[in-house]
């Protein structure tokens, strides 16, 4: 895919935290759809993190955090194939859980949320190579907004 962002290649886990509180939480990423998305400090464990014999997240992942530029450009990307999130606890796909899938197998998630204005907005949950799972998130209920509103209670 000729648009595909370089791999991010830095020293350690500190410098890929740092990376990601200054190109995320401290700036303004807006989805192709027009839906801003926040990052949190706090979700760069889980993102960057992976389990490893039977623990929870103790293990820092070179193969997510040197995608890291992709995080943007997938949300960003006019193209993106975007689906429902899976929520296990509930075992529902749910429209407001978006999904978004540009680059082979690699996704990132956010949930879609309303602000005071009932406008979308979104809060970054996670992103990884679904080398997995691609197949069922590619099978799951195609994401929508009209969807999302409904779930929301929000009337455009």
């Amino acid at each position: 895919m000729q648009d595909l962002p370089s791999l991010l290649t830095l020293s350690c886990w500190q410098d890929y935290r740092s990376f990601y509180e200054n190109h995320y939480c401290r700036a303004k990423i807006i989805t192709a759809d027009g839906i801003r998305v926040y990052f949190s400090a706090s979700k760069f464990n889980h993102a960057f993190y992976e389990s490893s014999k039977g623990k929870s997240k103790n293990e820092f992942s070179q193969l997510r955090a040197e995608r890291m530029p992709w995080i943007a450009y997938t949300l960003k990307h006019p193209d993106a194939s975007l689906y429902q999130g899976w929520i296990s606890a509930t075992k529902t796909y749910d429209p407001a859980r978006r999904v978004s899938v540009v680059y082979g197998d690699f996704v990132v998630v956010i949930d879609v949320s309303a602000n005071q204005q009932n406008q979308l907005k979104a809060n970054f949950v996670t992103c990884y190579v679904a080398e997995n799972s691609i197949d069922r998130i590619r099978k799951s209920p195609v994401w929508s907004r009209e969807e999302c509103l409904c779930k929301l209670g929000i009337v455009e």
